[in-house]
């Protein structure tokens, strides 16, 4: 297995659209696609071995070199700053991060503001930059909840559609920066594998100007 490219991908619909897209590339393994229980797919004559992993887990198996290259949400990179290289934008998995709130709210400067959210590393960094005093408030779920029962003032989150935050009475007060898939290359593996992983990246890249 070593002496082939280890991918990791990310698990649920994202991550089927992403497995096609490297199917498309040349890297395909058809095993991928049977009904099996396995998270470990081999095409030796593609040079490829896939493996199904938690979304918010890919960076840390690229990171610590179990994947030599993954793909994963800018999200992730923008929260979790791996120790990793970003190759490619695969225009994919597209949404945004924004800050939400109730219908009207407004911002009283003279007030600590306060942010729920998942992403605590983003929305810090966001509000620093505007030199906006807050208080975070670390959610894992359900994070529409807060601002409903006055926990929180607004929160940061990921908005595809809007659609969770219109029934429940939020809407979008504040852009924070556009969210899609990212391929990720371990940092050694870059080196060593260079030229796998530059094939690859051509493939893709060819299928994502192919779709615009």
């Amino acid at each position: 297995m070593s002496e082939m490219l280890q991918i990791a991908l990310p698990k649920g619909r994202l991550g089927e659209k992403i497995y096609k897209m490297f199917a498309e590339a040349g890297f395909d393994c058809p095993e991928i696609l049977e009904d099996t229980r396995k998270l470990i797919f081999e095409n030796k004559e593609a040079g490829v071995c896939f493996f199904w992993v938690k979304p918010s887990d890919v960076a840390i198996y690229v990171e610590r070199g179990a994947a030599d290259i993954g793909v994963v949400g800018k999200d992730i990179l923008l929260e979790y700053k791996p120790e990793v290289f970003e190759l490619l934008d695969l225009n994919v998995g597209k949404c945004y991060m924004a800050v939400a709130g109730k219908e009207g709210f407004r911002d009283n400067t003279e007030n600590t503001l306060r942010v729920a959210t998942k992403f605590t590393n983003i929305a810090t960094d966001y509000y620093r930059k505007r030199g906006r005093d807050i208080d975070i408030i670390k959610l894992n779920g359900s994070i529409e909840l807060a601002p409903l029962l006055n926990l929180s003032d607004v929160i940061v989150d990921i908005v595809e559609t809007g659609t969770t935050l219109r029934e429940n009475n939020l809407k979008p007060l504040e852009r924070i920066i556009p969210i899609s898939a990212r391929l990720i290359s371990n940092r050694a593996s870059y080196q060593f594998k260079n030229e796998a992983i530059g094939k690859v990246v051509k493939g893709l890249r060819e299928c994502v100007e192919a779709r615009k």
